[in-house]
């Protein structure tokens, strides 16, 4: 052990060893991500289409399959240097309570203000909103890291900002809310009767508790309907991936410093921000032949379209307004069960990451939620940070892979990504200690009947 500690508890980069540049891992991609197609034609959007809804640079990112790297911004870096580089953590006490001869580690997320690394896309979004002179930006967010996040970052550039949050996480998380009200922004819970989506979708599902779904429909809707703002989104779309490709730049250049490899690496699932931005540069050594990795992907089982849905063009939104994608889906209007206590509530997958998926490059795996909330206590009681659920899962994973090596003697290297921390997700913890959480599991009869709206189109 005491050789073992010649690797520091938590590996930091220097200032001047931050990226500089972000990574496209579709570059290196021999199977490009299809592409997104216009909703009334299925032909592939155009730059000018997109440009309705999305920010001009933004557009040019999303449509980029070539570029392998593309230059931060000085602004954007400066902004980042306030919170990063983010520590990668040897987890010693996790080790040591498992007795596992499996090394793990963990890219810490959670140590900003917004609690997690969606602000690695939300200040580079309001960047660009901001050089284009724009007003003001609208959005979704579900668990409410991202609606945070968006918020600081409109603070930080004086945009306005209009958060349509899903309407059960804006009853169990009044604090996350309320963070989102002192950088300036307005949070309206979806689906709400502002909109003519929201009011269509509470006319048709009464009671609803809404999905994220739901509230990009009402938030592309006031974007358009608004001159001089534009709608931006936190996962799922190429642009973002790219922007938090930035964790696993930093995560590998962490590694290098003390020549570690590591066998597998684990992320959390929902849109895929966390986990496309963690894996990107591994990916990328793995697509050109350069090293190996075995990377999976944790999923709620109680929203789960890596493992059950299917590799279909659907909406990426419930209103139907949005482009169509290709991507791992449960149907556009699937809503997660109202007890499904974490974020992860998306009813699609990454483009990117669903193609990385389909060539066999990466697993996926579910898991039920209570099992998720042990490993978070688990984690939190010998590793001293309170994790959110969505990370949790990635953390149930990783001890359950832990523990394989500890049957089987194996010393292998597992990171994984703790995206950010649970304190504004205290109902949810309360909820599981009080015995009122369920592993609600949707039915193969319901996902069928969702998968048979899917869109038809000839590819």
């Amino acid at each position: 052990m005491a050789e073992e500690r010649k690797i520091p508890y938590k590996i930091y980069l220097e200032e001047d060893e931050m990226p500089k540049a972000w990574y496209n891992v579709r570059a290196d991609m021999k199977n490009k991500p299809a592409p997104l197609l216009n909703p009334g034609t299925h032909q592939p959007m155009t730059a000018e289409e997109l440009e309705g809804v999305f920010c001009r640079d933004l557009v040019e990112q999303e449509l980029d399959n070539d570029n392998a790297y593309i230059d931060i911004p000085q602004e954007i870096r400066d902004f980042y240097k306030m919170y990063r580089p983010s520590p990668l953590v040897r987890a010693y006490c996790l080790e040591e309570k498992l007795q596992t001869p499996a090394k793990i580690y963990y890219k810490f997320e959670g140590n900003n203000t917004s609690g997690s690394h969606k602000l690695n896309s939300a200040i580079a979004q309001a960047y660009y909103a901001k050089k284009q002179g724009l007003k003001g930006v609208t959005t979704e967010t579900g668990a409410g890291q991202w609606g945070t996040a968006l918020s600081m970052a409109c603070s930080y550039f004086d945009l306005d900002c209009k958060v349509y949050m899903v309407k059960v996480s804006y009853e169990q998380k009044p604090f996350r809310r309320e963070v989102m009200k002192v950088y300036g922004a307005s949070v309206t819970p979806s689906p709400s009767m502002e909109t003519e989506i929201g009011k269509k979708i509470n006319a048709e599902h009464p009671g609803t508790t809404g999905s994220l779904g739901c509230a990009i429909s009402e938030a592309v809707e006031v974007a358009v309907k608004n001159p001089g703002y534009r709608y931006v989104l936190g996962s799922v779309l190429n642009q973002v991936l790219l922007h938090q490709s930035v964790i696993g730049l930093e995560t590998k250049a962490a590694l290098n410093k003390y020549d570690i490899k590591p066998d597998i690496i684990i992320g959390c699932a929902g849109g895929g921000s966390n986990l496309g931005g963690l894996i990107s540069p591994f990916m990328g050594e793995k697509l050109r032949g350069e090293a190996d990795y075995r990377i999976i992907a944790v999923e709620p089982a109680s929203c789960p379209s890596f493992t059950r849905g299917k590799f279909a063009y659907d909406f990426c939104d419930t209103g139907m307004v949005c482009p169509l994608a290709k991507m791992y889906t449960l149907g556009s209007d699937f809503i997660p069960s109202a007890n499904h206590a974490g974020g992860l509530r998306y009813h699609g997958m990454s483009p990117v990451l669903s193609q990385l998926y389909d060539d066999g490059l990466m697993e996926a795996v579910s898991v039920e939620q209570t099992k998720v909330f042990e490993a978070a206590e688990q984690f939190a009681r010998v590793e001293g940070i309170l994790p959110a659920p969505e990370s949790s899962h990635a953390i149930r994973v990783a001890i359950d892979e832990a523990l394989k090596c500890k049957k089987t003697g194996e010393e292998k290297t597992i990171v994984f990504g703790l995206t950010g921390t649970g304190y504004f997700d205290m109902v949810a913890y309360e909820k599981f200690h009080d015995g009122k959480m369920d592993d609600y599991i949707p039915t193969d009869a319901e996902l069928a009947e969702y998968a048979a709206k899917l869109p038809q189109v000839n590819e």
